[in-house]
């Protein structure tokens, strides 16, 4: 006989609400075991901020990555600078091709705003990527459209492993 506990503090057991007492005796249930929360996952604490003025994009990586991590969305660099240039972020996927300040651009304002962590850059534009300026900028990964999203996530997972990202989160 399986029992959970939903956030609505109604106790379930084998389908039917039971309302906090035993069926022999009556006395008060302590329900021990509870459906975990992803909150309590390691990985779930980990800050994930997408940046693509591309709607469909932006859904996309929230669907893949919200199960493991915080996904933060911003359609484009203004936006992102606003409202998480102070925010504690571990990791930033942006696209290159933004409307206004483009993607590089926007990262170098977050490196001078002190960020530390890990970068991922999209473009379907690969001949406007600049080698030297994705190191001088420290980009974790550089990934061209259309995305190979196992190697995406695996990549995602790796730059967040918990013993790196505790040493560059700012």
């Amino acid at each position: 006989m399986s029992c959970f506990h939903l956030t609505r503090r109604v106790t379930f057991v084998a389908g039917q609400p039971l309302i906090g007492t035993k069926h022999a005796d009556l006395s008060p249930v302590k329900i021990q075991k509870r459906i975990p929360l992803r909150r309590k996952h390691k990985m779930y604490e980990k800050k994930i901020v997408v940046v693509d003025d591309d709607d469909s994009i932006r859904k996309t990586f929230f669907l893949i990555l919200h199960k493991n991590y915080q996904v933060y969305l911003a359609q484009d660099s203004e936006e992102a600078l606003q409202r998480f240039k102070n925010a504690k972020v571990d990791l930033i996927i942006a696209d290159l091709k933004l409307p206004g300040t483009n993607g590089l651009e926007m990262i170098a304002k977050f490196r001078e705003y002190g960020y530390k962590g890990e970068v991922i850059l999209i473009s379907a534009y690969p001949d406007l990527v600049n080698v030297n300026e994705l190191k001088r900028l420290s980009i974790s990964q550089f990934f061209l459209k259309p995305l190979d999203l196992e190697a995406f996530n695996e990549s995602v997972d790796c730059l967040l492993d918990s013993k790196k990202v505790s040493e560059n989160r700012v």
